[in-house]
């Protein structure tokens, strides 16, 4: 589907506000205007989904294993940033080649309908630099976007478990498990939308206009344009954000993965601290 959010940015003027730019969508293409890069949107956030989740746990493990047990659980709201911010960098690098063919369907009429078409005729004007060109913008808005959806969501559970859900996460059963991860996933979702959306106009418009660069494109937008569609992207990420929180979560249960349970301080810390008999 094409984003609210993403047309409201690259054409303000054309699309005034999220009812507005799904009533012209409809009327100009269709409801099938609706589904515009739909393909290259699959493919590029299947990849990067991927690579963020895998690599997250990697990183995970390897800072953690670096810090020891009690600094882990000491720092470990900072561990979360590194290591969702070391696995978005890798992700970004998969991502990049489709979130450009994607802009350029979504946002340029006439220019391709689909993926097959779009990619040689791409690689044709500008070259393989036509798909990387946008990737530094895209680590600017999607690092502070994944940093913020895995430490966010990683200490709402532990919050949840601790100040709102009624009994321990052993006492609950896998179900309602599922419930506090999703709900966990949609705050984080909100917060992932606020953090990353002014980058995301950037990389809109950047990857629409030929030749212009990030510093460009900020100072054409300005401090109002940037944050034009924020409330679509707010609606759709929060969502998203918590369904994919729920799918992983879901896909380990299935499969019997190891699912940690909230961290608790280490018993050495607790003596350290004088915290124990």
């Amino acid at each position: 589907m094409t984003p609210p959010s993403t047309q409201t940015t690259v054409n303000p003027d054309k699309y005034k506000s999220i009812g507005n730019g799904f009533a012209v969508t409809v009327r100009e293409d269709g409801v099938r205007g609706l589904a515009k890069g739909w393909a290259p949107t699959f493919i590029g956030y299947s990849m990067q989904g991927l690579c963020k989740f895998g690599f997250y746990e990697v990183f995970k493990i390897m800072y953690s294993d670096l810090l020891g047990e009690e600094n882990t659980y000491l720092w470990r709201t900072s561990l979360y940033l590194a290591a969702s911010a070391s696995a978005e960098f890798f992700a970004d690098i998969a991502l990049a080649p489709m979130e450009a063919v994607k802009v350029r369907i979504q946002t340029q009429p006439g220019y391709a309908n689909t993926l097959r078409q779009c990619v040689p005729k791409m690689y044709a004007e500008e070259g393989i630099w036509a798909f990387y060109k946008g990737v530094v913008p895209l680590w600017m808005r999607q690092i502070p976007y994944t940093m913020m959806k895995f430490a966010c969501f990683e200490r709402t559970v532990e919050l949840l478990y601790k100040y709102v859900v009624p009994k321990p996460r052993s006492e609950c059963s896998k179900g309602e498990q599922l419930v506090v991860t999703f709900v966990a996933g949609y705050i984080a979702g909100v917060f992932c939308a606020i953090v990353s959306h002014p980058a995301d106009s950037v990389v809109s418009v950047l990857n629409k206009e030929k030749g212009s660069t990030a510093a460009q494109v900020l100072k054409k937008l300005g401090p109002k344009g940037v944050w034009k569609g924020l409330v679509a992207r707010i609606i759709m990420i929060g969502t998203l954000t918590a369904l994919q929180w729920f799918i992983y979560d879901s896909v380990k249960v299935y499969f019997r993965l190891p699912r940690p349970p909230p961290p608790e301080m280490p018993e050495s810390l607790k003596k350290k601290l004088g915290l124990t008999d």
